[in-house]
C-alpha cells in the first residue's frame, strides 16, 4: 500500500504545538511520496481567525501547486461558547471557554460560510475534542463524544471528520498512556449502533471519515492493543460503505518524522488500500 495524500496537516500557524513552516511540507512532501496534500490549521472559535488568516497567507506566498490544498481544522464547540465571546471581556481564549455552559447545549463550530469564501478554503475538517459540559464519567463522555461526531457528519460545511473516538487530557496512567476509560480497555463500551448510526450519516452528506496517524494510529499514548480495535473500526466502517480519507495530523517540525510506512502496514493488515483513500476536493 502507497499512501499518497494527506489531508490533515498543521503548520506553525496553529494555535498550538505545530511548527511546521509550509514550505518545509512543501519539500518535505515530495521526499515522502505525497502527491495530494493539505494544510489545516486549527479553528476553535472566531477569535481563532487571525490564526486562518497568517496561514492563508503564509499559503500563498509558497509558490504552490495545484496539489497543495488550503483547508483548515475546526472544533465541535457550543454556541453558548460563540455568543458569550462575542461580547468580549476574555483576554487569550484560545481553546474557547470549556466551561459553565450547560451539557446538551446547542453545538456549533467557529466558522462561517463567509469565512470560508473570504479565506478560500478548499475543504473543512472537522473534529471531537473535548467533552461540552458532561461530567468526566464513561457513559456520559460517549454519548457526548457521539453527539458531537453526529453533528459533524452532518454539518453542511464539513468535509471530513477527524479522528472519530480520539481521547486525551484524563484517565491517563502514572506513564502517561491510555489503557482504561473511556473506551481504551474495551472499544466494545461504544454501542454498535453509535457507529452504525454515524456510518449511515456521513455517507447520506456525502462526508469523508478520517483515517488519523499522528492522533490515533502512530499515537505513542495509546496501546497496541487498542489500536487493533480501532483498526477494526475503520473496516468496519470500509464495510457499511463510508468513505475514508488519510490526514497524518503532523504537528511535527519536519513532516519526514510521520511514519507512512507503518501505517500503510497497519491499514493493509485489515484490508484497507490506497484504493479506499477519498479526496475533499474530488468528491
Amino acid at each position: 500500500m502507497n499512501i499518497t495524500s494527506d489531508w490533515h496537516i498543521h503548520s506553525h500557524n496553529s494555535c498550538d504545538d505545530a511548527s511546521m513552516l509550509m514550505s518545509t511540507l512543501i519539500r518535505e512532501a515530495e521526499e515522502q511520496g505525497i502527491i495530494e496534500f493539505g494544510i489545516t490549521d486549527h479553528i476553535h472559535t472566531p477569535y481563532n481567525l487571525p490564526d486562518l488568516e497568517q496561514s492563508r497567507q503564509e499559503f500563498d506566498s509558497n509558490e504552490t501547486t495545484a496539489h497543495f490544498h488550503f483547508g483548515v481544522e475546526v472544533s465541535c464547540v457550543s454556541q453558548w461558547e460563540i455568543d458569550k465571546m462575542a461580547k468580549g471581556n476574555y483576554e487569550t481564549p484560545t481553546y474557547g471557554l470549556r466551561s459553565g455552559g450547560k451539557a446538551g447545549c446547542e453545538l456549533a463550530i467557529g466558522i462561517t460560510a463567509e469565512d470560508v469564501e473570504k479565506y478560500r478554503v478548499e475543504y473543512v475538517v472537522g473534529g471531537t475534542h473535548w467533552p461540552i459540559y458532561v461530567p468526566f464519567e464513561p457513559q456520559a463522555i460517549i454519548k457526548d463524544y457521539h453527539r458531537q461526531n453526529m453533528f459533524l457528519a452532518t454539518h453542511p460545511l464539513v468535509d471530513i471528520v477527524a479522528h472519530p473516538w480520539w481521547w486525551m487530557g484524563y484517565w491517563q496512567d502514572d506513564n502517561g498512556k491510555y489503557l482504561t476509560d473511556p473506551w481504551f480497555e474495551d472499544f466494545t463500551v461504544i454501542p454498535l449502533s453509535m457507529h452504525k448510526e454515524f456510518a449511515m450519516a456521513v455517507i447520506e452528506h456525502n462526508t469523508l471519515v478520517e483515517i488519523n496517524l499522528g492522533a490515533m494510529l502512530l499515537n505513542k499514548q495509546y496501546s497496541t492493543e487498542f489500536k487493533q480495535h480501532y483498526l477494526e473500526y475503520l473496516a468496519m466502517l470500509k464495510v457499511l460503505g463510508v468513505k475514508l480519507s488519510m490526514g497524518s495530523d503532523s504537528h511535527d517540525k519536519h513532516y519526514t518524522a510521520v511514519d507512512f510506512a507503518s501505517a500503510a502496514t497497519m491499514l493493509e493488515q485489515v484490508g484497507i488500500t490506497e484504493n479506499d483513500l477519498y479526496s475533499p476536493v474530488t468528491i
